[in-house]
């Protein structure tokens, strides 16, 4: 079963912007990452594309 998340489809907001940065710089996984955000990890990862931002993968 595919999980749901609260945010879909809804804009990207400025604070949520400034924690995917601090959260990517801080070397956390893509998974990792969009369970904070409750995103998606296609969303999060698309977003931190658009940014130019390099996501560690999975050891």
């Amino acid at each position: 079963m595919t999980e749901r998340y609260e945010r879909h489809r809804q804009a990207w907001t400025y604070d949520v912007i400034q924690k995917l940065h601090l959260l990517a710089t801080k070397g956390m996984s893509l998974k990792a990452i969009a369970k904070a955000l409750v995103r998606s990890e296609e969303s999060t990862k698309n977003r931190a594309k658009q940014d130019k931002l390099k996501i560690q993968k999975m050891r």
